[in-house]
């Protein structure tokens, strides 16, 4: 009986490596029809060319800091892929029987909103990965995370720093406050739901999640997020005064 079952293990575990092999020679054809398509460097000097697009330097170390800790904290440390995310990512997928976390790096997300598709099925994942390693052969870390940040949508119909600043807050990346730095690193995630001018509450909750992962990765301590914090309650606040207001105008007109 034990051999029975040891053959069948064994058998499972071939059939297994087997169908791993076939879907990485297909992610890997996918990922170099991509780049006959339009090499990287060609690709790269399109980003770069658009007209609002923000340089590193042009963004507050404090943007820069939420950014990296909401989605990819081990950035300036990995080689494009992230293994710690990718097995915890593994693992939840496997738990809900489901594709709910794809354990993507700063660099494979460059690399999906460049050359492939946002949704989440395997091949894109595995072609994603090659893209990956190929942009972090190519570039440094800083030109990643800039190319990354002019990637990005941050709803509104704003896909760069200086495009999302100015529209939001009227004003450059670098002026911005330390609210409104938090608040804009946490809208990319869900744009549609997290834009300020969307649902300005969902905004200050997906705030809070970045500022907790700052206090966690040591860029904030926990009475500077409880700064920030108390600001966004007084703006929401606020918020929710003005709009009663224009309530009780309109119905008095």
């Amino acid at each position: 009986m034990k051999k029975i079952i040891g053959k069948i293990v064994l058998l499972i575990l071939a059939i297994v490596m087997v169908i791993g092999i076939v879907l990485m020679a297909i992610g890997y054809s996918y990922y170099k029809e991509a780049l006959q398509e339009m090499p990287l460097e060609e690709k790269v000097a399109e980003i770069r060319e658009k007209e609002n697009y923000t340089k590193i330097e042009e963004m507050p170390e404090i943007y820069l800091n939420a950014v990296l800790s909401v989605e990819d904290k081990r950035f300036y440390t990995h080689k494009g892929i992230d293994p710690i995310s990718l097995g915890r990512a593994i693992i939840n997928d496997i738990k809900a029987m489901s594709f709910v976390e794809g354990g993507s790096t700063i660099t494979q997300q460059l690399a999906k909103n460049t050359y492939f598709t946002q949704e989440k099925e395997i091949m894109r994942k595995i072609s994603e990965a090659f893209m990956a390693i190929e942009i972090e052969n190519n570039y440094e870390k800083d030109e990643i995370l800039e190319l990354y940040l002019n990637t990005s949508y941050f709803g509104d119909g704003c896909y760069t720093v200086k495009e999302a600043a100015n529209h939001y807050f009227k004003k450059e990346p670098l002026d911005m406050t330390d609210y409104e730095a938090t608040l804009l690193a946490g809208i990319p995630n869900a744009p549609s739901v997290y834009a300020p001018t969307k649902n300005l509450s969902l905004a200050h909750k997906r705030q809070r999640q970045v500022l907790n992962k700052m206090v966690e990765c040591g860029y904030l301590t926990n009475e500077e997020a409880e700064k920030i914090e108390e600001e966004a309650n007084k703006i929401e606040t606020n918020y929710v005064e003005e709009d009663m207001t224009e309530i009780q105008d309109d119905n008095t007109n």
